[in-house]
């Protein structure tokens, strides 16, 4: 499966949004969504630490599904996305810039170190190209969930 997202294709889709979107199923707002996003590209670059949730039996199992067409679920909560967490940047388009930053340091990161691994709560420790699969469905599925694609 290729990658869809890269910084270019993130941003023409992810202008479209606009801080009163409301989405499809859930309850994040448009500004939290994006801060999410975030969050979890600091989970891959080890700034957003994460304890393995999962046993470890079942850690080739969850990484087969990052090879996979399947999309992630709906309405699943996770612990480390907490339904009611305080808005870190004072609008939308601030949260974008921040989530632009922290992607251009994923890639630099990654590209500089290509045998850095980063743990996932379900999907256990993560390469870049594994990163990018699961960035790739995580992208999709908020993209959907604000009607963006």
């Amino acid at each position: 499966m290729a990658n869809r997202w890269n910084l270019e294709t993130i941003l023409e889709t992810i202008e479209k949004l606009d801080e009163n979107t409301k989405p499809e199923w859930g309850s994040m707002s448009a500004q939290r969504m994006v801060e999410h996003l975030t969050d979890t590209i600091r989970v891959a670059t080890g700034k957003n630490p994460q304890p393995l949730l999962i046993p470890e039996d079942k850690i080739e199992k969850m990484q087969g599904f990052l090879e996979t067409d399947k999309s992630m679920a709906r309405n699943v909560e996770v612990p480390f996305a907490p339904k009611n967490v305080a808005l870190r940047n004072e609008d939308t388009e601030l949260a974008i810039d921040e989530f632009v930053e922290e992607w251009i340091l994923f890639e630099d990161l990654y590209n500089t170190n290509p045998a850095l691994r980063a743990n996932h709560s379900f999907y256990g420790e993560l390469n870049f190209q594994q990163w990018q699969k699961l960035n790739d469905k995580h992208l999709n599925h908020h993209f959907e969930q604000f009607g963006l694609i």
